[in-house]
């Protein structure tokens, strides 16, 4: 059975029984038809209400201009301008505009003098009184010819009105010709009510249409319902978004269809609407995903960078019908298991501190009892007074030069460590750290010195220079300036010159055997992150000399020059 097969049998098990799926999907066909219908129908209406109402402004504009043409055509002729000089105008006028009203099919054909008496009237009993509307001001005062509403004797009319000008250009009259606005209303309904019978026509099929499309889209979607779906989908994104591993997918296109939580966390990615869809070259270029499409191979277990994180990777193609439909990769964080391995190194540091302190101890303790069995109890108090003369010393300078108990603890274990190991690690005595550090502070500090001082003990112990003095090395750090400075340097063999650029690279070592190259690279993006760098020089001892400087925000009162160290008259290099 095929991956697709099996997935089908899975939704088709994931369904409801027959006849309460068969009701549901009647619901959703019918919720779908409805949605669809009801929002064609809705556009159609109002695209054919607009529509309407547009031919419904055209054609009273039409008849508007109408009645104006009418109204210039009455005002332009000569033996009605003659009329106005006849001692009875209407008689004359009368029947020229009781004609044209009827060859026009005008309501009224209005004719008046400039003092707007009527000179022609459908009702003769109306002949002589005043013009009703009160919109005869513009065509007698100003001379214009316009088309206007306005209630006259006959009712709410469209009238055309312009004046009647005589020889010379003066106004002498007005014509005014009207049809009635219920007239026009009933032209306007006669003209719109085809348009409406397509909308409703439209509306039929566009129903009919919705039905269809829900049929189709029931079987699309393998006869699921919404919810089912929406939960399909919801535990999809949950397993996506919990699972530990960063998940990366493209299509055959090379874009970028999913990325989840984990791996924008690694990438340092933007949010998701702002990655799915983009060229994965452009967001993460050397993810290979591209390759394994070309190549159609899977790829387990790879070890590579993606931005500025090294990740273990495993890459497939999507297959479907036979085609490369796209790729996925999943990955982990290899800085996870670096940082693990950094917690287990310091407790081991820290286990190695105390069980160095209790081997030195119990050596000690030894010896004073040997001494005293042997009646030498002069020489076992000259022992004791020694031994405590030189950890008083110790916790003295680190009392009074370092202000941090965390990085006092640090360096008293390291001191024990070394002459463990057989190296005389030396504190330079200018050496102060007198402002208290913050939680963050402390742990940068505890590993860049830790780390520094391991990697020199053990150059130390490999250079020849221990026949001559002895393994050696010397330690400096001081907060006097702006920032924080520690030099670590050793009588070691040195770095050879071509592995100066690779020293602070992580994975990379001059030690044999597994689990090292993570040191260096530790201070180095330690220093990085916290506004400061680490550098390589050669070592006034002869072997190398590691410079950090990191950032005084690291201590709790980041002040310049303050602390009773300042006093001292110390200088802040050592020499």
């Amino acid at each position: 059975m095929s991956s697709h097969s099996r997935v089908v049998a899975e939704i088709q098990r994931m369904k409801r029984p027959r006849s309460r799926r068969r009701r549901l999907a009647g619901s959703f066909r019918l919720q779908v038809m409805l949605l669809v219908g009801v929002l064609l129908a809705g556009m159609l209406l109002a695209q054919g209400a607009y529509l309407n109402h547009r031919k419904g402004e055209i054609i009273s504009d039409q008849i508007g201009q109408r009645a104006l043409a009418v109204a210039l055509s009455v005002a332009s002729i000569p033996e009605l301008i003659a009329a106005f000089d006849d001692p009875d105008p209407s008689a004359t006028i009368q029947p020229i505009a009781e004609r044209i009203r009827r060859e026009t099919g005008a309501r009224y054909v209005v004719v008046g003098n400039t003092e707007g008496l009527r000179y022609s009237h459908p009702l003769p009993e109306r002949l002589g009184k005043p013009m009703v509307g009160g919109d005869n001001d513009r065509a007698l005062l100003h001379g214009e010819s316009y088309v206007s509403e306005a209630t006259g004797s006959l009712g709410d009319a469209m009238r055309g009105k312009t004046p009647v000008l005589d020889a010379e250009g003066n106004i002498i009259g007005i014509v005014s010709v009207g049809f009635m606005l219920d007239r026009v209303a009933m032209d306007v309904v006669e003209h719109t009510s085809l348009g409406w019978w397509l909308v409703a026509l439209m509306i039929v099929f566009g129903f009919a249409g919705a039905y269809g499309l829900s049929r189709h889209l029931k079987r699309v979607i393998l006869g699921l319902e919404p919810y089912e779906i929406a939960r399909l989908a919801m535990e999809k994104e949950a397993i996506l978004q919990s699972i530990h591993e960063g998940i990366l997918a493209v299509n055959r296109e090379g874009q970028i269809t999913l990325v989840n939580q984990q791996a924008r966390r690694f990438l340092g990615l933007p949010p998701v609407h702002a990655v799915v869809g983009q060229p994965i070259q452009d967001i993460v270029p050397n993810s290979r995903l591209l390759e394994v499409m070309e190549r159609g191979e899977h790829q387990f277990d790879q070890d590579m960078w993606l931005g500025d994180h090294p990740v273990v990777v495993n890459r497939v193609p999507i297959h479907h019908e036979g085609e490369i439909e796209g790729a996925v990769a999943t990955f982990r964080s290899r800085r996870e298991i670096v940082e693990l391995s950094n917690a287990l190194n310091a407790a081991s540091r820290d286990v190695d501190m105390l069980r160095a302190q209790a081997h030195e101890f119990s050596n000690k303790l030894y010896t004073i009892s040997g001494m005293l069995q042997l009646g030498r109890i002069e020489d076992a108090i000259a022992l004791i007074h020694q031994e405590s003369a030189r950890q008083q010393a110790q916790m003295t300078f680190l009392m009074k030069h370092v202000g941090d108990p965390v990085v006092s603890g640090t360096l008293l274990g390291k001191l024990t460590r070394a002459r463990e190991l057989g190296v005389q690690l030396e504190i330079d005595e200018q050496s102060s750290l007198i402002e208290p550090l913050t939680v963050t502070g402390q742990e940068v500090l505890m590993t860049v010195i830790g780390n520094l001082l391991d990697n020199a003990c053990h150059a130390a112990l490999q250079s020849d220079r221990r026949n001559e003095e002895g393994p050696r090395v010397r330690l400096f750090f001081t907060d006097l300036g702006e920032q924080l400075l520690i030099e670590v340097e050793d009588n070691g063999p040195g770095v050879p010159p071509e592995h100066v650029e690779a020293i602070f690279k992580e994975g990379f070592s001059t030690k044999p055997g597994k689990h090292h190259g993570i040191g260096l690279a530790l201070v180095s993006r330690l220093c990085r992150e916290n506004g400061g760098a680490i550098t390589l020089e050669e070592s006034e001892l002869g072997g190398a000399c590691f410079i950090a400087v990191l950032d005084r925000s690291l201590c709790r009162s980041p002040s310049t020059g303050s602390g009773p160290a300042a006093a001292t008259g110390h200088d802040s290099v050592m020499k």
